[in-house]
């Protein structure tokens, strides 16, 4: 589901021509829609619905302030990574007890915000992380609540920038290591078990790979019982996969299911951290067409955004579907590369894409608010781009562009001598 369609020839967003954001706002513009987030974000709360459960957005995807408050407001738990992403969602009016913080390189100062503000649990991916957490929270008197990220070596299927639950990944610890890691976490004096954490990858299309990873977590939680550990909830991660191209993901109803019939009504709380599945398919990103350009071999369309603002297609050759604004434009279809400004010959949007392109043009870029703007950087000293979050009739600009003053403000010249 989502809230971009076609009304007599012209993209909208919800109830929003996206020509006028163009022409309000300018290019290149991220644009959101505030009710496809609340229906992907519903969809995982109602099929959770009667069953002891946390959702917890990871802040990754989409962290812009504004999509964290409207997930907020339906009482959204939040998946961290930094404490940058945990200021977001306090800003955001997100709850601290509803924030699991994740990720391999926590800093003391990032545990010590943490447990200041009184998170739900720390996602352990280390021994020497689980030394450190204990010694900060000694020295500030608290007790931190962790879940151990345990790696079971399955194999996704999935690109492998963005696999991350095999042996030869950085994240989490062994299966055939993490027994003692508990059993070590148990005996120190200001760590609190409560639970158990996986995230095997991102952009999955089957569930098969889960249900795996579930069973050997479940054949975990058994054993740790046997030694006296006690686990409260299961975190499976995120990483549900959308329609990019002609991929076929699971439903999230279904998803739920298969993995609630597997649990069989053991007393734990499910945790899950999607972030792709709820904000994906939420957000475009409107470019224009400054030039085309033919070759002997090519045709290119050349577009005011970059691998700056979009780096998906130039990290991992990711395909996200391009449409104009306008379909009712008469023209000669062609075969164009759609390419950015950026000197980089890796700077493109998408290749051989059908489409009746003028200069002008303002093209599309669907699912777009999943590692969109969040990617987003100043190469080429290029401002990034705004952003829109429509609701219903409304536009509302949630980030305005940057300017090039913003680039250089922290910036100094060296004295003169």
């Amino acid at each position: 589901m989502h809230d971009f369609q076609y009304r007599n020839g012209v993209l909208y967003a919800e109830a929003v021509p996206v020509t006028d954001i163009a022409d309000q706002y300018g290019t290149p513009t991220y644009v959101y829609s505030r009710q496809t987030l609340e229906h992907n974000y519903l969809e995982y709360t109602q099929a959770l619905q009667g069953h002891d459960a946390r959702v917890c957005y990871a802040v990754k995807a989409n962290s812009n302030i504004a999509v964290l408050n409207v997930l907020a407001r339906l009482g959204a738990g939040f998946d961290i990574v930094s404490v940058g992403e945990l200021e977001r969602v306090l800003l955001a009016g997100g709850q601290a007890k509803q924030v699991v913080f994740s990720g391999v390189g926590k800093q003391t100062h990032e545990m010590q915000r943490a447990l200041e503000v009184g998170i739900h649990c720390f996602n352990i991916e280390s021994t020497a992380e689980l030394e450190r957490l204990q010694q900060v929270a000694s020295d500030m008197d608290r007790c931190a609540a962790i879940s151990i990220r345990v790696n079971p070596d399955v194999d996704v299927r999935t690109h492998p920038y963005i696999a991350t639950g095999m042996k030869e990944n950085k994240f989490g610890i062994s299966m055939a290591q993490v027994d003692s890691v508990y059993t070590h976490a148990s005996k120190l004096s200001h760590i609190n078990i409560i639970g158990v954490d996986c995230h095997i990858g991102s952009q999955l299309t089957e569930i098969g790979p889960y249900l795996d990873a579930l069973q050997r977590l479940l054949e975990l939680i058994d054993r740790l019982q046997d030694q006296g550990i006690a686990i409260r909830h299961l975190d499976l991660g995120g990483g549900l996969g959308v329609r990019y191209a002609d991929e076929t993901p699971p439903s999230i109803a279904d998803f739920i299911a298969q993995l609630l019939q597997l649990l069989n009504g053991r007393p734990l709380q499910l945790v899950l951290e999607p972030g792709r599945s709820i904000c994906a398919n939420a957000g475009i990103l409107l470019t224009r067409v400054e030039y085309l350009k033919t070759n002997e071999k090519k045709h290119f369309a050349i577009v005011d955004s970059g691998m700056n603002d979009l780096l998906r297609p130039a990290l991992y050759s990711a395909w996200q579907r391009i449409i104009p604004v306008r379909n009712d434009i008469a023209g000669i279809t062609r075969c164009y590369d759609i390419v950015g400004p950026i000197c980089e010959t890796g700077d493109f949007m998408a290749k051989q894409r059908q489409l009746v392109l003028n200069a002008g043009d303002i093209l599309a870029i669907q699912q777009a608010g999943a590692y969109g703007f969040a990617m987003a950087s100043n190469y080429n000293s290029r401002n990034r781009a705004a952003e829109v979050m429509v609701d219903d009739s409304q536009a509302h600009l949630v980030r305005q562009r940057e300017t090039l003053e913003q680039q250089w403000a922290h910036e100094q010249l060296l004295p003169h001598e």
